[in-house]
């Protein structure tokens, strides 16, 4: 009975959270353009289809991935686990499986993001076939597996935040003036669409249950800040993937033309 009075409250809650988009689209469309909407049947259906579908998703997350990470990340830093129960005292290269799992469950939920499969999409279809869709997902989930990755770090040893943060912001500062001008904004925004649906919850739940489980680490000052690298690395490795390619086409090119030069001989 509990859990069919979760799912109804669920969906009212979303229910309440998306019709203030409905309103304002309405508006707009009604009041600003004075324009039916077309095909309005399928529009009506699609919301409904947005309606169930984010509930269902709210109430996966609060029932799996949630407790999920949190209880992975208490096991995977239980004494007993890293050390064996011989180890009294715990280094940072005891947690190695932590940073093993942070970066799997940070490249794994990235190519499973839907905002990003929409981007990659739209960025192959906009750049004729020039951006791989898949080489750009593939670009963007490692950067989130090794922020992921890092962040871990960061939680155990109790490093700042800030340090990682300028660090990281230099490099993609000295990279924008390197990397194909057409593929900044693509990067600068590969950055953001990995803080969504599913990276967020899980990558959440597990920073939390670091900090909650390491000794001497605070929920609220180390607990936090995943998020923050997750959106910073991907912008790194997705220009340096530009960077590299251009490197590569050139170098093929340099060897075609050397061969050409020799035939002509």
């Amino acid at each position: 009975m509990e859990i069919f009075e979760s799912i109804i409250s669920t969906f009212l809650s979303t229910i309440r959270d998306v019709a203030p988009i409905i309103i304002l689209l309405l508006f707009f469309q009604y009041i600003v353009l004075r324009k039916p909407i077309r095909h309005l049947k399928k529009v009506i259906i699609g919301f409904v289809y947005i309606v169930a579908g984010l509930a269902l998703f709210l109430i996966g997350l609060e029932q799996a991935l949630f407790p999920l990470g949190e209880v992975m990340a208490k096991q995977l830093t239980a004494p007993e686990f890293i050390g064996g129960g011989v180890k009294t005292t715990l280094n940072w290269s005891d947690y190695y499986w932590v940073y093993i799992f942070a970066a799997s469950i940070g490249f794994s939920t990235t190519i499973a993001e839907p905002s990003l499969i929409a981007v990659a999409m739209k960025a192959r279809e906009m750049s004729g076939g020039a951006v791989s869709s898949w080489g750009l997902r593939l670009a963007v989930a490692l950067g989130v597996a090794i922020s992921i990755a890092l962040g871990s770090f960061r939680i155990v040893t109790g490093t700042p935040l800030h340090l990682y943060m300028m660090a990281g912001y230099i490099v993609v500062i000295v990279q924008t003036f390197f990397a194909p001008k057409w593929l900044v904004p693509l990067a600068y925004d590969s950055g953001g669409v990995t803080t969504s649906t599913v990276t967020v919850p899980l990558v959440t739940a597990l920073g939390l249950g670091l900090a909650s489980t390491v000794p001497g680490r605070s929920v609220l000052i180390d607990g936090f800040g995943l998020i923050a690298l997750a959106s910073l690395f991907p912008m790194i490795t997705v220009m340096g993937y530009a960077q590299l390619s251009e490197w590569r086409a050139k170098a093929k090119k340099q060897q075609q033309d050397e061969l050409s030069d020799k035939d002509g001989d």
